[in-house]
């Protein structure tokens, strides 16, 4: 999942909470009420940061989620 801007990405889907890691700030962030197929587009689009920008950022309320510290992965 190259992208310049989010490192990765989540979603559970019985939760429908899309969690996302961004590049710049490593932190993480939950977007609530995401519907699966705008995931689903999400997952295939070409360009994600310009697909999240467009669909999710300021369409979805969110949630920051504090780092744990523990993870030790990148």
């Amino acid at each position: 999942m190259p992208s310049t801007s989010i490192r990765k990405f989540e979603y559970d889907p019985e939760t429908r909470v899309l969690s996302v890691w961004f590049v710049a700030s490593g932190r993480q962030y939950d977007f609530l009420d995401v519907p699966p197929e705008m995931v689903a587009d999400f997952k295939s689009a070409f360009a994600k940061g310009r697909y999240f920008n467009d669909r999710i950022r300021n369409h979805f309320a969110f949630r920051p989620v504090a780092s744990s510290g523990s993870s030790g992965t990148c």
